[in-house]
């Protein structure tokens, strides 16, 4: 038996007639669907990350050497999950960031994001503080935390911003574990930022984590420029 083929198919004037009554009557007008159907891409994949964004962070630009060397391994390792699509983040390094405050550690985290994006890759992705991370994981009524878990370790790319600066505790140990030997474990790449030196953090976050964070990230210590103090001197 031969493969049949089946040829495109129009719509004719009695089809057209038809959805143009349905429309009608749900006073839908059919000209403003169509101008909907017409209209250009109004916003481009920067704009609409950017629009995600806290705005002191829209127009943050990455110009660190390792954070450059970051965005273009990340960029490497994207795929397109069919032919002709964009390419997205699966898999790939982590960074974690270290320094005194107003080193510039989360401009150049949201700017190596905005960089991968402007190199036309697609990336779903998270931002978030420490202390806002386990504030939103912590057991509640009505919460589920462990689906909030989850969702945090699966996101294709993660910020974790000012890891440190929350109440150390056993809890927030644990928790840091299980969400960093996650994402170790699927090779998602994540951006961290502290406040404390490399050394300090075995101290704050227990072996466990360390160990990990060691294998998992390329470690970069920044140094204690105050970029904000230089803005306002300028």
């Amino acid at each position: 038996m031969g493969t049949r083929t089946r040829e495109p198919q129009t719509l004719g004037e009695g089809t057209l007639d038809r959805m143009a009554r349905i429309l009608a009557a749900r006073n839908v007008d059919p000209a403003a669907v169509a101008a909907l159907v017409d209209e250009p891409e109004l916003f481009s994949p920067l704009d609409a990350l950017s629009a995600g964004m806290p705005p002191r962070y829209q127009g943050a630009v990455a110009d660190h050497p390792q954070v450059l060397a970051w965005a273009r391994e990340v960029a490497e390792a994207a795929v397109a999950p069919s032919r002709g699509a964009r390419r997205q983040v699966t898999t790939g390094p982590s960074l974690l960031m270290a320094g005194v405050v107003g080193a510039g550690k989360t401009h150049q985290a949201y700017g190596a994001v905005r960089r991968l994006v402007q190199g036309g890759v697609g990336v779903r992705w998270r931002a978030t503080t420490a202390a806002d991370l386990y504030a939103g994981l912590r057991p509640r009524p009505g919460g589920d935390s462990e689906r909030e878990l989850a969702a945090v370790s699966r996101c294709p790319l993660l910020i974790i911003d000012d890891l440190g600066a929350a109440k150390a505790s056993e809890w927030v140990e644990e928790v840091t574990y299980r969400l960093i030997n996650r994402r170790y474990n699927h090779m998602l790449p994540t951006l961290i930022t502290t406040n404390l030196a490399i050394k300090d953090l075995r101290a704050y976050l227990g072996d466990r984590v360390t160990s990990r964070l060691a294998q998992m990230t390329t470690r970069v210590e920044f140094e204690p420029v105050d970029r904000r103090r230089q803005r306002t001197a300028a």
